[in-house]
């Protein structure tokens, strides 16, 4: 599997799962439980800054401030995300998302092949996996769940504002 795929296909899931939406279609409720679509951009960009900080723990030694919040296993740590970013524009939100889902994909063009299949590369994730198990999880297939659900609130914002024939 190729990391760098994994990222880049997220990432563009992403980007069409919003294009063109009005900016109050960003923020109606409902699209996640009780969470907006900008909320839940918000979230996958939290999402991403984790995986940039992971990613980059194995290219070079910095701070993960990011990661370290994740590995504390809040329960409560998502709608915290959210919440900080709560009074944020739809442009500052999205851009943060974007920021962090290119830095995620360049910093993992510099990940070598051999590792992205090495199993352990990420002991705190479990020492069977390798990053690009994470990645398929923790990147591709939970962006695929919010845009799906970002798809649904489409729909019915589309159904809504239809006029019966």
């Amino acid at each position: 599997m190729n990391v760098s795929d994994v990222l880049k296909y997220g990432h563009e899931m992403v980007v069409q799962s919003v294009d063109g939406l009005p900016e109050p279609d960003w923020l109606a409720p409902g699209v996640c439980g009780v969470w907006s679509v900008k909320d839940v951009i918000a979230h996958l960009a939290a999402t991403e800054l984790v995986i940039v900080d992971a990613l980059g723990t194995l290219v070079a030694s910095s701070p993960t401030p990011h990661l370290d919040v994740f590995k504390q296993k809040d329960p409560k740590q998502n709608d915290k995300d959210v919440a900080h970013r709560r009074e944020w524009t739809v442009t500052r939100t999205l851009a943060e998302y974007t920021d962090a889902a290119q830095r995620a994909m360049e910093t993992a063009t510099r990940i070598p092949l051999e590792t992205t299949h090495r199993a352990g590369t990420l002991p705190w994730y479990g020492e069977e996996y390798a990053l690009d198990d994470f990645l398929v999880y923790m990147s591709y297939g939970h962006k695929s769940e919010h845009c799906a659900q970002i798809a649904v609130h489409r729909d019915h914002l589309k159904a809504r504002t239809a006029k019966p024939r």
